[in-house]
Parts: C-alpha cells; sequence; structure tokens
C-alpha cells in the first residue's frame, strides 16, 4: 500500500467530489479513479459509495480514512526529520498540548527558539492526556503537555514551575456566585460540567466521599465549549483558573475549590526518544528555563 495512494484516497475522501480532487492532486480524473479502484482491489473492500454528484464513504472506507490520516502524517513527519538532520538552524517541532495557562510558558520558548533558529517550525495540535499520549505513541509528536502524572515506564517529563488551581464557574447571578470559595457540598444536586478525564482522577480526590453524591450532566474536551452551558445558566464548570473569561465584563464568575485543589502540568517525551536537533535544542532550552 503506498503512500501516494493513500495521499489520493484521502483528498476524495475530504472532497467527497473526484474531480475536484483531481484538480487539488493535480492528476486526472481517470488516473485518480484507476488509483481507488486498485487501493479497494488491493484491500479487498468497497471504500467509497457513488452518487451523481458527489461521493460517499462506507464504513470500510471511514476505518481506512482513520488510519490513513495516521500513516501520511507519519510518513511527512519521518520526511521532514531526515531533512532536518544536517539542519542545526531550522526544522519542525511536533506538540500536543493540554489545556492550561502555563501553555504560555510554552509559548515563550517556542519564540525564543523562533527567534534564534527563524527556519525553525512548530506545529501544534490540543487535546486531552489521552489524545495526547496516543499521538505521542504513535510518534506523530515529538513533545505531549499533560495534566496527569506521567507513565515513567514510556516517558521522559519536564514538570512545569506554577500550578493549575480548580475551581468553579458559573454566572454571576447563580446563589452560589456569593460565596468566596466552593466546597463539595455546595455542588451536591447541582448539574456539573467537567472533562471525563478530571471527572475521574482529580474531582475525586478533591471530593472525597461526597463525589459519588456529585451529578456529572456532561463532560467536554474543551473548557470553552462548556462555558458556553455554564453561561445558559445549564449548570456549573469544574476547570482550571484563567481558561474562561470571568472578567468584570463577563456574565461568569469563578470561585476556586475549598480545599484548595491544584493540578501539576507536565512536558512529555517517549523514552529513548531520538530529537532532531531543533528539537534537542529546544528540549535542553526548556530545561534550563524550567
Amino acid at each position: 500500500m503506498e503512500i501516494k495512494n493513500l495521499r489520493y484516497f484521502l483528498a476524495v475522501a475530504r472532497e467527497e467530489n473526484m474531480s475536484h480532487a483531481a484538480e487539488i492532486l493535480h492528476v486526472t480524473q481517470p488516473t485518480l479513479s484507476k488509483t481507488l479502484k486498485a487501493l479497494e482491489d488491493e484491500l479487498g473492500k468497497k471504500l467509497f459509495t457513488r452518487h451523481s454528484f458527489s461521493i460517499k464513504l462506507t464504513d470500510e472506507g471511514m476505518l481506512l480514512r482513520d488510519r490513513a490520516e495516521d500513516l501520511v502524517a507519519m510518513a511527512d513527519k519521518i520526511e521532514q526529520e531526515f531533512i532536518s538532520l544536517d539542519d542545526i538552524t531550522g526544522g519542525d517541532i511536533y506538540f500536543g498540548l493540554a489545556e492550561s495557562y502555563q501553555i504560555s510558558l510554552l509559548a515563550r520558548e517556542i519564540k525564543k527558539l523562533k527567534d534564534r533558529y527563524p527556519g525553525f517550525t512548530y506545529h501544534i495540535t490540543s487535546g486531552d492526556t489521552e489524545q495526547v499520549t496516543e499521538k505521542l505513541d504513535k510518534g506523530l509528536l515529538d513533545f505531549g503537555v499533560i495534566c496527569e502524572t506521567p507513565n515513567t515506564d514510556k516517558y521522559e517529563y519536564i514538570v512545569f514551575p506554577d500550578s493549575d488551581r480548580w475551581g468553579a464557574v458559573m454566572l454571576k447571578s447563580h446563589p452560589l456566585a456569593k460565596k468566596k470559595s466552593i466546597k463539595a457540598t455546595d455542588l451536591i444536586g447541582q448539574p456539573l460540567y467537567c472533562s471525563e478525564q478530571s471527572w475521574n482522577i482529580e474531582i475525586p480526590e478533591w471530593a472525597g466521599e461526597h463525589h459519588p453524591k456529585l451529578h456529572l450532566e456532561g463532560s467536554f474536551r474543551l473548557s470553552y465549549n462548556a462555558s458556553m452551558f455554564a453561561k445558559e445558566g445549564l449548570g456549573i464548570l469544574l476547570t482550571f483558573e484563567h481558561l474562561i473569561n470571568c472578567s468584570e465584563e463577563s456574565d461568569l464568575v469563578f470561585r476556586p475549590l475549598s480545599p484548595k485543589q491544584e493540578t501539576k502540568l507536565y512536558l512529555i517525551w517517549n523514552k529513548y526518544q531520538t530529537f532532531t536537533p531543533i528539537a534537542e535544542k529546544f528540549l535542553n532550552q526548556v530545561k534550563d528555563s524550567f
């Protein structure tokens, strides 16, 4: 199975139109059709359902799309890494980032490296620990930033210098907004929003015996999306400080949890990983700064 054929397949899957995909790929439509037919024959599965003016993926096509995206991304990364091996003034670094105000510290380090080496290029994806470590394990990332104690059997890590403080985000008009801090017992009977990861780890640590009495109304991977529900008065968001706009102009307020609950942030990378020169320079720079 050739990477080029997978690129063709992904273009058609994305455009849902053979002629549009052919234009983007700068190939003829018959060439593209022949390539896709050969791919279907190779796999022994029908990948597309063809309609008059569009093409839709079959279930098998959706499975291949998910796998092909990772394979093509890996091929691109390997190519860039080998190009960068002899380039000590530039190259690419791939990051997967959790949500935290401390990401500003990482951005500052990237800016410093970019100023020293203008040929340096960085690529950012976001996600929770599961999403970030999955990509890191596949080799699609050089570094991950997670807010969960790393598995030291798999990863090396550096701890960020600060901690993220937990709190409750709610409407200013909410009765609990009058409190200076929020206890677990205050939240009993309240519809709550939180990431699934944190609901299963940080929140039980904080709430203790009261955790089974708390009600998770909905889980979100991104705090901003959850804040839109809190803004409509549908519930209370449990999240890190500084992620949601709770300024005087906002309809929302942040109230810290009591007792105080904090989470550390970690920069992680695979054990025994071979870095490109620019990634090595970045890591050494962060070690010095942090």
